[in-house]
């Protein structure tokens, strides 16, 4: 049991010390004698528990699915949402607080637009799959403008949050809250019937977001 704990244990430092390391280099550029040592262990025990590079990138992919997957049972279903417009918005700022404060998940979206990795897990997809469910409940519900597509809509809304990352580079002084505001004041008004359904610039009840980390 000792052994299986500590097993357990060494794993998970892995998998955390390979996300740093693939944020902050790229799978390409990553290296197992990196990696085991952020880790602390010796790239033999790497090799002991991972078959090389892309076992430990698939690794941290499936836990990145696994966070993301925590903020769709949390907010709960999106046909069973009497709100779907305030949760899609509610639910991007729970998604840029996971982006700022945890680097499995940067990690795994990193991970899944990198050339040099053949990724397993398709985050965005799966962040598409929970938008779209929730616009076509805003649909059934009259909450979209007339003529807005759910599919559409879901499409600037998933292009416009899960890339807001980038815009750290180009606009430095804004914080991830101040984006993403501004982002919504801008996209409601052309999908909502009534923007007051999911307001803009509201934070969720958690208060505000920690500003993003510069890579």
């Amino acid at each position: 049991m000792v052994k299986q704990e500590r097993a357990a244990r060494t794993r998970e430092s892995l998998v955390l010390a390979a996300a740093e390391v693939f944020a902050e280099e790229g799978f390409a550029a990553a290296s197992i004698a990196a990696i085991s040592e952020r880790a602390g262990v010796t790239s033999g025990a790497v090799q002991f528990h991972f078959d090389g590079k892309p076992a430990l990138a698939r690794a941290v992919e499936a836990r990145a699915a696994r966070r993301l997957r925590r903020i769709a049972e949390e907010e709960g279903e999106p046909e069973r949402s009497g709100a779907p417009l305030r949760v899609l918005v509610e639910s991007t700022y729970a998604l840029l607080e996971l982006l700022a404060g945890d680097v499995v998940v940067r990690a795994g979206f990193a991970l899944g637009a990198d050339a040099g990795h053949r990724s397993r897990v398709d985050l965005r997809g799966q962040c598409g799959l929970w938008a779209e469910g929730l616009m076509v409940a805003a649909e059934r519900a009259g909450l979209l403008a007339e003529g807005v597509s759910p599919k559409d809509a879901t499409r600037v809304v998933v292009a416009s949050t899960v890339g807001l990352r980038g815009l750290r580079a180009v606009e430095p002084e804004w914080t991830a809250r101040q984006a993403l505001s501004r982002i919504w004041t801008v996209i409601l008004p052309g999908i909502a019937l009534d923007e007051t359904a999911a307001p803009a610039g509201e934070e969720p009840a958690a208060g505000e977001l920690p500003e993003q980390e510069t890579d």
